[in-house]
């Protein structure tokens, strides 16, 4: 069982995390001890509407509890995505909705976590070939959606793809660009992008380093 999480709400993190092994919060934090999983729910409220907070750690004793609690409070819902290199080093790119995002999308029922992180690739990308190479990271965020509140876990992936493919926006997923992004555009991407994205273009470029 995982020892740490850490979610976004609405760009902001919040950290589940051992007391025994807890870490250091940056500055305009929130620090919480959950002794009972029903604190949680108040803890998540408090820090929903104390939008001056940077982030929010709860601790405790008992991770897995606390982490069942604030699951069994949203939809849960699985998502897959790539980290994608061509032969130059560069990282694939998505515009959408205004800010610059990594290829990902919604697991279908029934579909292959791996295998919907390539597709989705492809689609979005207009790709043919994709390979998929090893796991990356994963990440959590939540969102609002007809009334009811969802917890999207995105795995991320590795991939290799070839600079020499056309690539296609899939427009009917508000995607109006997709480029290939040498190293100072992906440090221009990590300023402009979501705060929980930060976290896979950091993991690639470790990944990327290793390699090289």
């Amino acid at each position: 069982m995982r020892r740490k999480y850490e979610i976004h709400i609405d760009g902001r993190p919040l950290v589940i995390a051992g007391s025994d092994e807890l870490p250091v919060p940056p500055a305009n934090w929130l620090v919480l001890r959950v002794d009972d999983p029903r604190e949680v729910g108040p803890a998540v409220k408090q820090f929903e509407q104390r939008t001056e907070l940077a982030g929010l750690l709860l601790h405790g004793s008992d991770v897995p509890r606390i982490w069942k609690e604030f699951r069994s409070r949203y939809v849960f819902v699985q998502a897959a995505g790539g980290a994608v290199t061509d032969e130059q080093g560069r990282l694939l790119a998505i515009h959408r909705l205004g800010r610059w995002d990594l290829p990902k999308g919604k697991v279908d029922k029934g579909e292959e976590i791996p295998a919907a992180a390539v597709r989705e690739v492809q689609e979005e990308c207009g790709l043919v070939s994709v390979n998929l190479e090893a796991p990356l990271c994963d990440t959590w965020h939540t969102y609002e959606r007809n009334g009811e509140r969802h917890l999207k876990r995105t795995d991320w992936f590795l991939m290799r793809a070839s600079a020499k493919e056309q690539l296609v926006p899939q427009a009917d997923e508000d995607i109006s660009e997709v480029r290939w992004l040498d190293a100072a555009e992906v440090q221009r991407m990590k300023g402009e992008t979501y705060p929980s994205l930060v976290s896979v273009v950091e993991a690639w470029e470790r990944a990327h380093r290793s390699r090289t």
